[in-house]
């Protein structure tokens, strides 16, 4: 596809809401979200009918137009002209537009933070993932080798892959945040490198008790040691930074700014993070991670089956990104990630769901959109089909979609299955569990069971009636005619600017 197209589709966009009734536009992964002055006005069936769109709705004040990944960030390139000047301006701006306020904020700026780095923390699940198979015992044993015939300098290589990012994961959330919040994300960057400075007590030595590594104790009470792996510090101290170098920035004269701002920053940030929040925030996040754990540990699956029905319900209402955090905290502590286990569950039941609806449905839009929204859930990407057909005409389908979750997370908590990574949806979240072949198995049994089970009873009892009318005017609307071009000036660019 063109450029061309792109630019046409946001105009045509841009032209049914009415430039007028646009205040802004921002956009998330998959959709572009303007913030408008009369919802009342949009004609949902016409943005529908515009090459590419997957579906509409309206959430916490914004038009939400669902495009899909990639599509969405060249026809938001197109809107804005082209113009690689605000890129860095509107990237560190929330996707969730300035009427999301308290928890959905809060909630949006730790998803604007973790996002960057899941991309990192996937392909070392992968590495780990390939590790396992690799350096299994039953594999070697087929080769008729073991451990020790793989070379020293090979393990030395692997375990480069495998064990960097976690090592300095709060270096990355430090830049992640620094750079979230307006601050120089180099500063961040090093920072975080000082939470885990090779000078100080590694975590993970200090907390086995056979290592004989123990913690420096400073003032005779608090103790000293490396944050690896520590999360939630990183993500305040980060966070702190970055409002304390703006504040500093405001005030230093310019002939000291550049060399006397970093000095302040580092000097407060270190111990600020190292003798205060460190020690204090430890604790904190120990018990956040036994908590989880406890609760996904719970007898009878209760604990699945209670995760795999609220996070649906999550992601329908932009909650979902607090369990990136939770996820990234149980990965650095523990090298597993069960939640993100019981959570995928959603994926398949809405896909599997999504279908039900497609296949049966007679409305030939709902068999169009239908099936390019399941496509596009089983490759991770959730909102055409949860918005655009699961929950757009009745709440059934959206009933057996979270009881197929449900039944799906309590199922895997049941048998202890857990991913080593985070990251990768649906059709590619098998590559979380190569690490062990049983793991591997049961949970694409598991997943094909819950896709199947919501595909069956969608299809069976959960269709709705409208999508079973066929439009009568579809057929004639179906012939093909020349496209119009919609002539709208410059759309957008002005306001884009503006957000």
């Amino acid at each position: 596809m063109s450029e061309n197209k792109y630019e046409r589709i946001g105009k045509e966009i841009v032209h049914v809401i009415g430039e007028d009734n646009i205040e802004s536009v921002v956009h998330c992964a998959t959709r572009l979200r303007f913030s408008v002055k009369d919802r009342a006005k949009i004609d949902d069936e016409a943005i529908e009918k515009i090459d590419e769109v997957k579906g509409v709705f309206f959430n916490a004040g914004q038009y939400q137009v669902i495009l899909g990944t990639g599509t969405v960030n060249k026809v938001y390139a197109a809107l804005k002209g082209n113009q690689p000047e605000q890129d860095d301006k509107l990237d560190q701006k929330t996707s969730s537009g300035p009427r999301e306020k308290g928890i959905k904020r809060a909630v949006r700026t730790l998803a604007d933070i973790f996002i960057p780095i899941i991309p990192i923390i996937a392909a070392t699940g992968l590495f780990l993932g390939l590790k396992g198979v690799l350096f299994n015992d039953t594999v070697l044993g087929v080769m008729g080798m073991t451990i020790e015939d793989i070379p020293a300098y090979l393990q030395t290589l692997v375990s480069v892959l495998t064990d960097t990012a976690f090592a300095f994961l709060p270096a990355l959330i430090c830049w992640s945040a620094f750079r979230n919040f307006g601050g120089m994300p180099i500063i961040g960057f090093v920072i975080g490198l000082m939470l885990v400075s090779p000078a100080l007590p590694n975590a993970y030595a200090v907390a086995d008790i056979n290592s004989g590594v123990e913690p420096i104790m400073a003032f005779g009470f608090i103790p000293v040691v490396g944050y690896q792996g520590s999360v939630l510090t990183a993500l305040v101290v980060g966070i702190l930074g970055a409002k304390l170098e703006k504040k500093l920035r405001a005030v230093m004269p310019n002939a000291l700014d550049l060399i006397f701002t970093p000095f302040f920053v580092l000097l407060a940030m270190m111990i600020t993070g190292l003798l205060i929040l460190g020690p204090l925030l430890h604790i904190l996040e120990s018990g956040l991670v036994t908590v989880v754990t406890q609760l996904i540990q719970a007898p009878f699956g209760i604990g699945g089956l209670l995760i795999g029905f609220l996070y649906p319900l999550a992601v329908m209402t932009g909650m979902h990104h607090l369990f990136i955090m939770i996820e990234t905290t149980l990965l650095a502590n523990t090298g597993f990630n069960p939640l993100i286990t019981l959570c995928a569950m959603y994926g398949f039941a809405n896909a599997g769901t999504c279908l039900g609806i497609t296949i049966k449905a007679k409305k030939q839009t709902v068999k169009v959109t239908g099936m390019s929204a399941a496509l596009t859930q089983l490759l991770g990407v959730s909102e055409p089909a949860l918005f655009g057909v699961v929950m757009r005409y009745s709440l059934k389908p959206l009933y057996v979609m979270i009881a197929c979750s449900a039944a799906g997370g309590a199922i895997l908590s049941l048998l202890n299955i857990k991913a080593n990574s985070y990251g990768l949806a649906v059709i590619l979240s098998p590559l979380m569990y190569i690490y062990e072949w049983n793991q591997l198995l049961v949970y694409i049994v598991v997943s094909v069971l819950i896709f199947a089970a919501a595909f069956v009873i969608t299809y069976l009892f959960a269709v709705p009636k409208e999508v079973m009318i066929e439009d009568q005017g579809e057929k004639e609307s179906n012939v093909k005619q020349p496209k119009k071009k919609v002539q709208v000036p410059n759309p957008l660019q002005k306001k884009v600017q503006q957000n």
